[in-house]
């Protein structure tokens, strides 16, 4: 009898599930646990396992497909059933649709075989050529097409029916058998080179051409404008901004980084951050603390959710890993686990339970080099820290004016629970300890 996988629940508020991308292809003998496909859902990016021995019949949804909770996504055939028979189990993609509707069926861009022509995916709009006739295109060939600068008329489709998909651009646009009947496009924000001994070049070798596009949100991007829209309407921010001279720590990181070179350990400045803010929270408990509705939450432990940014490959946003217990881990235990978590973020995804339980949070764009941020509060959080790039700058010591580097810290709080005095303390707390930084390594 067919196994049929169908889209999980993967975190308590998912209602529907982005398959990012496929791990197997029809044909693929899968065994439990092997990591079928990674699915975006309103928190992460998780992968999909499986739970059955099989062979992959029918997938019936291609990649960037959003389905429901519950939606058949894959059937498997059960070992000694046949796949054909399997496969005639699978149900229409999104549950049925018009005969005439076209489906992405390029076999390396969803799944499907593209032998048979077998929907797999994402429905596909008709584009129509300067004469008229009727092009038949799957939505990732079309945009494929429009990156490369490739005119879809000019090809001719590999694909059921003569359908242009992914290896019919791909060969265009490396000079293959087809070749577009239009010159590439200047890379996006480029100009091209005006013609060389002189004269008036035309208008498109200055013009600069931008794309105009909608955007389809993400799960992650819904949830982000969500809970974001959220906390900025329902909890009273206010901000307070340190200025730290940063010159001892940048010297002591130096002189670690040195001795610790041989180990392959290298400390970041985000990792002695993060020791002091755990350690000043320690001192100010207040501003480790969630507000309650009657009451107010001071924490046990430091647990600090750091702000990660996702390559535009894995949908953007950002997303928040939680590094526990804080104030009683080391530099380099801090900084192990933040690289392990910050790069599992960026190319897996995190599960929940490594999103969940922070009582305070970070925000450090000053890797970035912007001097300043003033973030927005990440409930149930009462305070999220801001932290800007050390800067060269003019500093007065002793009553003259030397170089330095500073570093603004914002913090922001929610008013119900921490105090404007309670927060300028802290902060300097905050400060003193990164002045003085010898104080972080015991």
């Amino acid at each position: 009898m067919p196994i049929t996988i169908e889209m999980p629940r993967l975190s308590d508020t998912m209602e529907e599930g982005t398959l990012l991308k496929w791990n197997v292809a029809e044909g693929d003998k899968v065994a439990a646990g092997d990591h079928l496909a990674d699915v975006e859902t309103d928190k992460a990016t998780m992968e999909l396992q499986a739970f059955d021995d099989g062979t992959v019949a029918k997938i019936v949804i291609g990649e960037g497909d959003t389905v429901p909770i519950g939606e058949t996504i894959l059937i498997l055939a059960a070992k000694g059933e046949s796949v054909e028979d399997a496969a005639k189990a699978a149900p229409a993609p999104g549950g049925g649709g018009a005969a005439t509707a076209e489906a992405e069926s390029d076999g390396d861009e969803g799944g499907g075989d593209s032998s048979n022509g077998a929907a797999t995916a994402t429905v596909a709009a008709p584009t129509a050529t300067s004469t008229g006739a009727r092009i038949r295109v799957s939505p990732l060939a079309r945009k494929l097409a429009e990156e490369h600068g490739i005119d879809l008329g000019s090809l001719t489709g590999s694909g059921p029916d003569g359908r242009i998909i992914k290896k019919d651009i791909l060969a265009a646009a490396s000079g293959g058998s087809q070749a577009s009947a239009a010159a590439p496009a200047p890379a996006q924000g480029q100009l091209s080179k005006a013609p060389i001994g002189g004269g008036t070049p035309s208008p498109a070798t200055t013009s600069v051409k931008l794309e105009a596009k909608t955007i389809k949100l993400s799960g992650m991007r819904k949830t982000i404008a969500k809970r974001l829209v959220e906390s900025k309407t329902t909890v009273p921010h206010f901000y307070v901004t340190q200025a730290v001279r940063m010159d001892a720590l940048l010297e002591l990181r130096a002189t670690l980084n040195q001795q610790l070179e041989v180990q392959k350990v290298k400390l970041s400045v985000n990792d002695f951050i993060l020791r002091a803010v755990a350690l000043a929270a320690v001192q100010h408990p207040v501003v480790n603390s969630s507000w309650g509705g009657d009451s107010i939450q001071q924490h046990g432990t430091v647990s600090i959710g750091v702000a990660v940014a996702l390559p535009a490959e894995r949908g953007g946003g950002l997303v928040v890993p939680v590094v526990r217990d804080v104030q009683n881990k080391g530099l380099r235990t801090i900084s192990e686990e933040t690289r392990a978590l910050a790069k599992k973020a960026r190319e897996t995804g995190l599960t929940p339970e490594e999103m969940a339980d922070s009582t305070i949070a970070v925000s450090n764009v000053g890797m970035f080099g912007s001097e300043d941020v003033l973030p927005i509060i990440n409930p149930p959080n009462a305070v999220i820290l801001g932290i800007g790039a050390a800067l060269p700058t003019a500093v007065v010591q002793d009553g003259a004016v030397v170089p330095g580097h500073v570093m603004r810290i914002t913090l922001s709080g929610d008013h119900r629970v921490v105090d404007g005095a309670a927060a300028a303390e802290y902060l300097q707390t905050l400060a003193a300890m990164l002045e003085q930084p010898a104080g972080l390594l015991v």
